[in-house]
């Protein structure tokens, strides 16, 4: 979506735990994300770490335990805004779920981005 729109932006992925560090994406997701065209073969997960709120100018949580680990591992002063992807609600988690649950997440997503874009690239 990046790449489409025209922007030089870097985005990465990283959970709160460190449970899967190392690991590709859950095969279901990789499935639900390929069907449109979007390759994930590459990512390995990482767990966040404080330099990324000095790295990248936005973190966004999933959810809100996300974002009160997240806060915990916030630096002092650092420049990074802190918020909730989707506003006041969260992002589901579909490891437990169907297949169908990636493709909700992956709508969540996309919807989101296109808000995102127009509302990071005007200021």
């Amino acid at each position: 979506m990046v790449h489409y729109r025209g922007l030089d932006w870097q985005i990465d992925s990283a959970g709160t735990g460190g449970w899967h560090i190392g690991d590709p994406p859950d095969p279901r997701m990789v499935e639900a994300a390929a069907a449109r065209g979007i390759d994930l073969s590459s990512l390995r997960a990482r767990q966040a770490a404080p330099e990324d709120f000095r790295r990248f100018d936005h973190v966004y949580a999933m959810d809100r335990s996300n974002f009160a680990n997240l806060s915990t591992i916030r630096p002092p002063g650092a420049p990074a805004s802190l918020d909730l992807f989707l506003g006041d609600a969260e992002v589901p988690d579909p490891y437990y779920g169907g297949a169908d649950g990636f493709d909700h997440v992956l709508d969540l997503i996309s919807a989101r981005m296109e808000t995102l874009f127009d509302q990071l690239t005007v200021n």
